[in-house]
């Protein structure tokens, strides 16, 4: 394992000539070619990231000043688009696809002067809690190869733990960023919807999905983001807010901050008792230090997760339709069949089964006869969280509550379950449902020896509060 775990450690090591870009990237390849059976890189770009590594390393050497993410060896989730390079949304129906054009983050990673090392197994379009789904099989959990890593950017979470790359990027939609942190013992991080430009991503639901990321600090992470973030002229959802200097803001931790918990998420049946006694322990050591932790109701949470798959999956049906093969990606091989054959051909082929349970799911919900009983609704309570959300933020800081209900399951153990996978997601869909910051991180380690985290939110736009909180939080655990 590369032996500088943090950017900053990383380049003040490149300053002091202690190491170089050449040999981070070596470190991290050689890492990954050690461990083929975690399956979390489905490409590795081997030759074109060492000539990068050797540009940046001449340049440094000529005097050319630090960029902010130089040298930071970097891991794309399969749902980025790369310019010349393959994108395939962890699906049959986009596996000889190639980007035409760079995501808005990749054009700023690059412009910072990070490395890409390769793209990342996700689960197929983004839908998933385990990564079961990938249409190029299953990524493993780095410390225990029989469980899931969580979904749906398992491989990029599993690329940071194992120490394959030192940061990823993942897409997070209801949780896909979170919660496989919270399964590897990672930070995961996820903006405010439009802090960072949506265009270049794979979509699957459009008024969710955010760009993440997956660090082994809440330093790192902020770094990372205050690269990204920002106004976009090619995603008209994006926010033209000023990007504040995340890493610099996180010199200042020593606020005491008002927090709340939703009772009825740790009371919840589905909660691991272990999780809980160790959340309950956790607000204590907090109060303990001087902030102020209360409970308040959220009686809204059983109708999180039903109001969440309405939606998302009325999305999904709509973004994928485009997905037929005639225009691009996978075609049927079958002949002498009209137009609306071909399209059903294609698709059913081409699409795995929990992408096409989705596309069914929000296509029901989009029709004639169902479309004010169940879209409908489900945009009303999509509202009433919102308000409720903007109450709770009038009187506190920021909520905390457990990232999952478990730690990482075995492969295969709820598969056949969809229910109790969607369940999964009953703490993460909130902060998607309302558009607010969210993040994962690792504080906790079960009894069964899997490491667990805390999941923290704060106000829209307000990434500063999040990672200050984060830093001090992880700063008590130890």
């Amino acid at each position: 394992m590369f032996r500088y775990s943090t950017i900053k450690d990383y380049h003040i090591a490149l300053q002091n000539g202690q190491t170089t870009c050449v040999e981070a990237v070596s470190s991290y390849i050689q890492a990954i070619c050690d461990r083929p059976s975690l399956n979390a890189f489905l490409e590795v770009y081997a030759e074109e990231a060492l000539q990068h590594a050797e540009a940046l390393d001449a340049q440094r050497t000529a005097g050319t000043q630090l960029t902010p993410l130089h040298g930071v060896v970097v891991g794309l989730k399969d749902v980025i688009s790369y310019k010349a390079h393959h994108l395939s949304a962890g699906s049959h129906i986009l596996e000889n696809f190639t980007a035409i054009y760079n995501a808005t983050a990749v054009d700023k990673l690059l412009a910072a002067g990070a490395i890409i090392i390769g793209r990342q197994n996700c689960d197929e379009f983004a839908m998933g809690s385990s990564n079961e789904n990938s249409a190029f099989g299953p990524v493993k959990n780095a410390v225990d190869e029989t469980r899931v890593p969580g979904g749906s950017s398992g491989g990029s979470a599993v690329s940071v733990q194992a120490g394959l790359c030192m940061v990823s990027l993942g897409s997070d939609t209801g949780g896909s960023v979170r919660q496989p942190a919270d399964f590897c013992g990672v930070v995961g991080l996820k903006p405010t919807y439009g802090r960072i430009s949506r265009y270049g991503l794979v979509a699957y639901a459009s008024s969710f999905d955010q760009i993440g990321i997956f660090a082994s600090s809440v330093e790192d992470a902020a770094l990372v983001l205050e690269v990204i973030a920002g106004a976009d002229d090619y995603d008209s959802t994006v926010s033209p807010k000023e990007v504040p200097a995340y890493s610099d803001e996180l010199n200042s931790t020593s606020k005491k901050y008002k927090l709340a918990y939703f009772k009825e998420a740790l009371e919840h049946p589905g909660l691991d008792p272990d999780i809980r006694l160790q959340t309950e322990y956790f607000i204590k050591k907090l109060t303990n230090a001087g902030h102020t932790v209360e409970s308040v109701d959220f009686e809204l949470l059983e109708y999180v997760v039903p109001t969440y798959y309405v939606l998302t999956t009325a999305e999904a049906s709509s973004n994928l339709s485009r997905f037929d093969g005639v225009k691009f990606g996978y075609r049927t091989p079958l002949t002498g069949i009209d137009l609306t054959e071909l399209y059903k051909a294609s698709r059913s082929q081409g699409f795995g089964k929990e992408v096409q349970r989705r596309i069914m799911l929000g296509t029901f919900v989009l029709s004639a006869g169902y479309f004010d009983a169940y879209f409908t609704k489900a945009q009303q309570v999509r509202r009433l969280l919102s308000d409720c959300t903007n109450n709770i933020f009038s009187q506190f800081d920021a909520i905390i509550s457990p990232t999952v209900p478990s730690t990482a399951f075995k492969i295969g153990e709820k598969s056949n379950d969809p229910v109790e996978m969607l369940l999964a997601d009953i703490y993460t869909v909130f902060a998607n449902l309302v558009g607010i910051p969210a993040i994962s991180i690792p504080l906790f380690q079960h009894p069964n020896g899997l490491p667990f985290g805390l999941q923290v939110m704060t106000s829209h736009f307000d990434e500063v509060s999040l990672l200050r909180l984060s830093k001090q939080l992880m700063d008590i655990s130890k």
